[in-house]
């Protein structure tokens, strides 16, 4: 399915969390948002990002609206 964050939303609301399976997140377009897993440095969101259940994770708000691709595994 695909996502969108909006430019606008709070930094408070793009929290760590967890997901329920593997996922595959793929940008749509490009972004200088990022991506951070637990006790790991931010890197840029663009190709394939696996993300493994169970994992601590969060996107790190960059400008413009972030558009993304998700497949659940």
């Amino acid at each position: 399915y695909q996502r969108v964050f909006k430019a606008d939303v709070e930094s408070g609301e793009m929290v760590w969390h967890r997901d329920r399976e593997d996922r595959i997140v793929v940008p749509i377009e490009p972004t200088d948002w990022l991506f951070q897993t637990e006790n790991s440095l931010p890197v840029k969101i663009e190709g394939q990002i696996f993300v493994p259940k169970g994992s601590w994770h969060r996107a790190i708000k960059g400008t413009g609206d972030l558009k993304i691709r998700i497949k659940k595994l």
